[in-house]
């Protein structure tokens, strides 16, 4: 069953803390993403080996392995979004439509392991490439379709909230922890 589409314009998070997951962006450098990048991708390989990793928490929320596909493909989109920002001046992204994609491409019925590997690449890959981005660079403009404006720098920080905020999602249940 489907989960209803999230409709937020999330670009807020680049003025003040999320309430839920904690991320300030006020706190992040964009030279320091490609590190929080690395560390978040590396936490998600232990998540998608959970027995329940394809079970939704309730009829409204995605698995864990629902969340870390969209994860992979969020890395994967701001990777060529980054490169539009690089390589032409204010490109407007195109449409992404992350909840047809998790539909179509059927998130929960894809295999972890397989899940684990290729977000651990693309998390490589973007890291890498904001990495490179030269000093001269971070301010680059580049917007969404919906008018979002973004610099190279605000980008990397915007990006940097929504894997955090997923693995926040996935945290393990309190009654989880071990003492």
């Amino acid at each position: 069953m489907p989960i209803m589409p999230d409709t937020k314009n999330w670009t807020w998070v680049l003025d003040r803390p999320c309430p839920e997951c904690g991320f300030d962006a006020t706190t992040v450098a964009a030279r320091d993403v490609a590190a929080l990048v690395r560390a978040n991708a590396a936490a998600w390989p232990p998540v998608l080996q959970r027995a329940d990793v394809a079970q939704r928490p309730d009829g409204s929320t995605w698995s864990a392995l629902e969340y870390a596909a969209h994860v992979r493909d969020v890395y994967r989109i701001f990777l060529v979004r980054l490169g539009l920002m690089l390589d032409e001046y204010d490109p407007v992204f195109p449409n992404w439509d992350q909840d047809e994609t998790a539909t179509a491409e059927h998130y929960n019925e894809q295999d972890p392991a397989a899940v684990a590997d290729e977000l651990v690449g693309a998390g490589a890959a973007l890291a890498a490439a904001f990495d490179a981005v030269p000093d001269d660079s971070w301010g680059r403009p580049g917007r969404r379709n919906d008018g979002a404006q973004f610099t190279v720098a605000s980008f990397a920080v915007y990006l940097a909230h929504d894997p955090t905020h997923h693995l926040w999602d996935v945290r393990a249940p309190a009654s989880d922890t071990r003492a």
